[in-house]
Formats: structure tokens, sequence, C-alpha cells
């Protein structure tokens, strides 16, 4: 019975592995052609790189009965055409609920889409490190995160819902794979 228990993780550890490596795979394969073909066809030379960079991202910072949590996500995106942006950032969370502490750290790649002015659609690849600990036991790995949302945006700022795609009950750093977000870009 244990061997199997034991099989049937390693089972789980390796599919959970292969869907990591080919949502990264296709993340850059995607990134790689969308930016190939906006490239191609946006024909404004005049500009620098630099005035299409925008800088924004998001802070986080919850508490309640013995729990709190803060969270910090600095982005930076190019705005490739007014259709595409694409973009990188960095992520730390600390929570603490209880006797559990957990702090995340990691990255993320983004793509956003505005079909028409007030939509935005985005796709953002997480790669976080987790580090738990349950008083005595403690707990480490890497978790990835695909994250397909819609949003509204006025201006700089974009209220919305996203949903990540390879949501794991045991490992994601959230509770629930459905997850609000306002976005600031400046």
């Amino acid at each position: 019975m244990n061997y199997t228990l034991q099989k049937n993780k390693n089972m789980k550890f390796m599919n959970h592995t292969f869907i990591s490596k080919s949502a990264k795979w296709l993340l850059f394969l995607f990134f790689f052609s969308i930016c190939s073909v906006s490239m191609a066809q946006n024909g404004n030379s005049d500009s620098s790189f630099w005035s299409n960079v925008r800088y924004g991202g998001g802070l986080s910072l919850s508490f309640g009965n013995d729990a709190f949590l803060i969270g910090v996500s600095p982005q930076a995106i190019y705005q490739v055409n007014d259709f595409l942006a694409l973009g990188a950032g960095l992520n730390y969370t600390y929570s603490k609920v209880g006797e559990s502490k957990t702090n995340a750290v990691g990255g993320s790649l983004l793509a956003f889409a505005n079909p028409v002015a007030a939509l935005q659609l985005s796709a953002e690849f997480e790669e976080l490190y987790i580090d738990r600990k349950f008083g005595p036991f403690s707990d480490s790995y890497w978790v990835p995160a695909l994250y397909l949302g819609v949003g509204y945006g006025i201006g700089p700022v974009t209220v919305g819902i996203r949903y990540d795609v390879l949501y794991d009950d045991n490992k994601s750093l959230f509770s629930d794979p459905w997850l609000p977000f306002v976005r600031v870009y400046f």
C-alpha cells in the first residue's frame, strides 16, 4: 500500500512537471510569434524602445483574525502596438495564518491584448518558489501558474478576473483558481 501511494505521488509530480515544461514552451512560442507579427506590423520607427515601456504592478494587503498577507509585484510592459503589450514581473508574497507562515518569490511573463479600447485579455505565466512552515514542519517547492484573464480598463487602471489553468489544490499559493485583480501601469 505504501509503495502504491509513493508511486502515485511520483506519477502526479511527473505529470505536473510535464505540464510545467509544456506550458513554458507553449508560452515562449506564443510570445515569440505574437511579438514577431506585431513588430512586423508596427511601422512606427520614430519612437524609441523606452517611450513604449510602462511600469506598474500590484500591491496586496490583507489581515483578519490571526491572519496577515502582504504581496508586492512590480512589473514592466512594452506596448508593442495599440493592440498588444508584452512584459515581465517579479513577485513576493508573505502570509501568516495562525501558526502557518508562507514566503513566495518568483517571476512572471505577461501578455495583454486589447481587442477594443476598454477590454483587456491577459495571459500571465508565473513560476513561484514557495517556502511554507507549519509549526515544526516545513515544505519548499516550485509551482507554476498560468493565468488567463479578462478586464475592463480606463486610463492606466484595469479591473478584472483571472483563472489559473494550472491550479493545484495542494501546491498553489492561493486557495482558489479564480482571482480578482487591479492593474495599474504608468
